[in-house]
């Protein structure tokens, strides 16, 4: 998604397209994928080093300047969360690994685009945490789902940093207060969708703080998969089209290096087929 509309990625460039859709989401709800993006005409284009560059600041969602070409790919009206779903992760800790999903909901407003710059709340926190994680954009209505039917539903999948106070959650037991601040769910750059993806446990997802690697696995790595984390929520909520489903964290989060974000931090998420996402921790 760009300031001037959705687009596509063609030779070096986003070409941005004329279609009826105001943004990702209307066109996933209306059609249940990307492929009407493949056909429709270009109107012009913006040059890739342009909008993922130092001058493309986001969506201004949570920072202080003007916007830049590239927005959030979508704005969930449901964004849900998984605790504790790789097995690199329950390894470092230490802690058993789940015999159920541990489930949460964050707050649609904490969405950000590519670039921007999320503020730390000093006042609540000093322990802001980042946490690279592959996003699931819904396509299809889930509605006690089974596994084998749960990938087909899936529309695109994009990159999450699902950035995280840390000692909020200690305080209050409660991830949707730690995870909902502003800007603290940045998605992008772009969207991949379904049927360029090799595999559901195919999926690579790496993080990069201060230019040093942090993070580097795979869905291969997960306790609960795509299609079984899917049918599983859809047991207790139905998921609709253009819902978000964040699917964890491998180990290298900076609560395993007791090392947490501070102010002038970058973060850079990458997930396979994606354009990284990358995010500023400012004042």
């Amino acid at each position: 998604m760009t300031s001037q509309g959705l687009g596509r990625l063609e030779d070096g460039a986003i070409a941005v397209l004329d279609t009826p859709y105001a943004d990702a989401g209307a066109l996933i709800e209306a059609t249940g994928s990307l492929d009407a993006l493949a056909a429709a005409k270009v109107v012009r284009r913006i040059p890739l080093d342009d909008a993922t560059g130092d001058g493309a600041t986001g969506d201004g969602a949570a920072g202080d300047g003007a916007p830049g070409p590239l927005l959030a790919p979508i704005r969930p009206r449901a964004l849900w969360g998984i605790g504790m779903n790789y097995h690199s992760k329950a390894r470092l800790t230490g802690r058993d690994v789940p015999a159920e999903p541990v489930l949460y909901l964050a707050a649609p407003s904490s969405v950000s685009g590519p670039g921007a710059g999320v503020r730390l709340p000093a006042e609540q926190t000093a322990e802001m945490d980042y946490e690279a994680e592959i996003a699931v954009v819904i396509g299809r209505t889930l509605d006690h789902a089974a596994e084998a039917d749960a990938w087909a539903a899936v529309a695109a999948v994009t990159a999450a940093n699902d950035m995280t106070c840390r000692d909020v959650m200690k305080r209050t037991g409660w991830p949707v207060l730690a995870k909902s601040f502003p800007g603290f769910t940045p998605l992008g750059a772009s969207l991949l969708s379904r049927d360029r993806v090799a595999g559901p446990d195919a999926i690579g997802v790496r993080s990069w703080v201060r230019g040093e690697r942090r993070q580097d696995s795979s869905s291969a790595d997960m306790i609960f998969p795509i299609p079984e984390l899917l049918a599983r929520i859809s047991r207790y909520a139905v998921l609709r089209p253009g819902d978000v489903v964040l699917t964890g964290t491998p180990a290298g989060t900076g609560q395993d290096r007791g090392d947490f974000l501070r102010p002038g931090d970058t973060i850079r998420v990458e997930i396979d087929g994606v354009l990284p996402l990358t995010t500023r921790v400012r004042t």
